[in-house]
């Protein structure tokens, strides 16, 4: 979990009075998650965050999600999928089911509006290109392999410096650090892969006090609408607490290794009610002399697994490219393919990179998925 941070100016206390130079009162907001019980953070604005001056609908393209009939391992060449202009416009939807929606985003364009979304935390994956995420909470500038996890409710721009291509999570509910990795005061554990340092926090920008009409575009489980704001959002002086957008770049992810091969939960980096998420990174191989390094043969019965292949040599696939994903379904049988152990006896390191999700719930497949779709690919385990 992230922990507490402040910036800028603040109160001595939560919930009274604070006002600027000129005497006016800052308008305190509270961003909560789970009503008031878990995590929140505390913003005081130039202005309310309140003062909307028109809500327009929203029409938002939609795609039909298809069950994965009949059950198959699958693999989809997403680099095929279509781009868009800007960080929202360009999703591409290609899984989902009630717990999460896995989408492409390729785009230039920086959003010349805010977007926020409430129906659950976003979990962004930078597989290439820079720029900023603009939020009230401050700037948090992107580069590649970064994991920008948003909290519900969080009002945000992307601004990219050069083109940028995503992995986009949306998530029913919180994105957080596996229990197994924290004690019972929140604090990262020694054998955890990562640690609070790996975190960064928005850096808060001087306040936006510009009064206009700023779009803001809002998302809720199928509900959407466009709110006109009076005020500009990042209109913040200051703020504190532990519910903040922040990223963790899987470079730094320290990878667990072992005598013999290790299963994938010691790969995880976060979880969200019904999902569960893992990074593949370049590491040292099993030490034990008749060590066979990459997977054995296994049916996940109780989950549908999801790689995003992002760079390096995929040892024990073939026909993978930097971009493809693959979907190996809840009692398909997948793992190594033909020759793919023998070739990798000799090696003593993999320099793959790859992020991965786990869903308790089967997937449904997005209609941009089928038209991108390497339909060949559950033969690939043939023998010749």
């Amino acid at each position: 979990m992230p922990v507490y941070v402040r910036a800028g100016q603040l109160p001595p206390k939560r919930h009274i009075q604070f006002r600027n130079g000129a005497g006016t009162l800052y308008s305190e907001e509270l961003l909560s998650t789970k009503g008031f019980e878990s995590v929140y953070s505390l913003l005081y604005h130039e202005h309310p965050p309140t003062a909307i001056s028109d809500v327009r609908p929203w029409k938002r393209s939609s795609y039909a999600l298809v069950p994965n009939e009949p059950l198959r391992n699958r693999h989809f060449f997403t680099t095929r999928a279509p781009h868009g202009s800007d960080a929202i416009d360009a999703r591409v939807p290609m899984l989902g089911n009630d717990d999460i929606l896995i989408s492409i985003a390729e785009f230039t364009d920086a959003m010349d509006y805010f977007y926020r979304n409430v129906g659950g935390d976003e979990l962004l994956f930078v597989h290439s290109g820079s720029g900023t995420l603009q939020t009230p909470f401050g700037n948090l500038d992107y580069r590649p392999h970064d994991y920008l996890i948003i909290p519900s409710g969080t009002t945000y721009r992307v601004v990219p410096a050069e083109q940028t291509r995503m992995l986009v999570h949306e998530c029913r509910g919180m994105v957080k650090v596996p229990r197994k990795y924290r004690n019972e005061f929140g604090q990262l554990e020694e054998h955890a892969p990562y640690y609070e340092r790996d975190f960064r926090a928005p850096v808060l920008q001087a306040p936006i006090t510009e009064r206009g009409a700023f779009e803001i575009r809002v998302a809720h489980s199928g509900r959407n609408a466009i709110h006109i704001a009076q005020f500009h959002p990042c209109d913040v002086v200051g703020w504190d607490g532990y519910c903040y957008p922040y990223a963790f770049n899987v470079d730094d992810f320290a990878p667990i290794v072992g005598q013999l091969h290790q299963p994938p939960p010691v790969h995880a980096t976060f979880e969200s009610p019904g999902a569960a998420f893992c990074a593949f990174v370049p590491r040292l191989f099993d030490f034990h002399p008749l060590a066979v390094p990459i997977p054995y043969n296994h049916a996940s019965v109780d989950c549908d697994e999801v790689l995003y292949y992002v760079s390096g040599n995929f040892m024990s696939r073939r026909g993978i490219l930097e971009g493809s994903i693959t979907l190996h379904a809840a009692g398909a049988t997948h793992g190594p393919q033909p020759g793919a152990i023998e070739s990798s006896l000799d090696k003593n390191s993999t320099d793959e990179l790859a992020v991965m999700v786990d869903t308790f719930a089967p997937l449904l497949i997005a209609q941009p998925a089928i038209a991108c779709e390497d339909e060949a690919y559950f033969r690939s385990w043939m023998v010749p």
